[in-house]
């Protein structure tokens, strides 16, 4: 069940030390049309996973408004939840309202995978939007001196959040890792797609994350970076555009090699009317048991 419980104060909250911390996850995406729009297809990848390391998803629901739908739910390879709506008719807008309740379990994690997920080739190699240049095979190289596995992961992070300054609209879901360096100024995807480029030449396993940070306005992204524990792959999170690693104030919703894998929505629709995008979120703390 999702109500409508008050959310917390997560500043004055010590959300590492809680046994147990209970997040509610909303989100819109609005799309309004000048004129009627047919075959409107839409990939949403909003509802978090059953479960991540140590966070297990408790309720959920998806909402379509403003036109009769149908919807196919599945999973992708990645284990993410991929969510199709079609609508043979539009009029004017269609609402697309995913609403979540997580809970991180003290001790439960961290994510693992199996241990061939460490010479898994998907986490390897470059994509389109990771694919190094000359200037990214240089910083690579300095970086993998004298430091290998987390600790070459700890390096990578904060000289990613060095090489790119915070900047909303200079950049787009197809700047490049590479376009992003010579810039310098990006968002949070852009220092994800660095890192995992730079992740990718040193030898590092790594993957790109979807989800939600407290206290942020927008949908995040940040990395995980694989090691050997167990006999499994451990996935351990950083965010670069931060430079930090990931912690309680952080909620994954989805992981694959880029953005363009787990892009929260995406769509297609057959008219000449042109779209407008409107979305809203509201992410925050509803419980938390010492």
């Amino acid at each position: 069940m999702i109500d409508d419980t008050p959310l917390l104060d997560h500043g004055d909250l010590d959300l590492e030390s809680a046994e147990r911390v209970t997040y509610r996850i909303e989100q819109g995406f609005r799309y309004d049309y000048d004129a009627p729009v047919e075959s409107v297809r839409q990939r949403l990848v909003v509802v978090p996973p059953a479960r991540h390391g140590d966070v297990h998803r408790r309720a959920h629901r998806v909402e379509v408004t403003g036109a009769p739908v149908r919807r196919q739910v599945r999973r992708d390879a990645a284990g993410n939840t991929i969510v199709r709506v079609h609508a043979a008719r539009v009029e004017s807008s269609v609402e697309f309202r995913v609403a979540a309740i997580v809970e991180r379990v003290r001790g439960d994690g961290p994510p693992t995978l199996p241990e061939s997920a460490l010479t898994d080739q998907r986490l390897l190699r470059a994509t389109r939007l990771t694919a190094p240049d000359d200037r990214l095979r240089e910083l690579a190289t300095s970086l993998r001196h004298g430091a290998d596995g987390l600790a070459l992961a700890e390096r990578i992070c904060v000289a990613v959040h060095s090489a790119v300054t915070y900047e909303w609209g200079v950049t787009t879901v197809e700047t490049t890792a590479a376009e992003a360096l010579a810039g310098g100024r990006g968002v949070c995807q852009d220092n994800a797609h660095l890192m995992l480029a730079l992740c990718h030449l040193v030898g590092l396993p790594a993957r790109y994350v979807s989800g939600h940070l407290l206290g942020q306005g927008g949908t995040h992204a940040w990395v995980e970076v694989l090691v050997p524990g167990d006999g499994a792959a451990v996935a351990v999170p950083f965010d670069p555009c931060h430079g930090r690693r990931a912690d309680a104030g952080y909620v994954t919703v989805a992981t694959g090699r880029d953005y363009a894998d787990v892009a929260p929505t995406s769509g297609t629709y057959v008219g000449s009317s042109g779209g407008r995008l409107t979305t809203s979120r509201q992410v925050g703390v509803i419980a938390v048991a010492a």
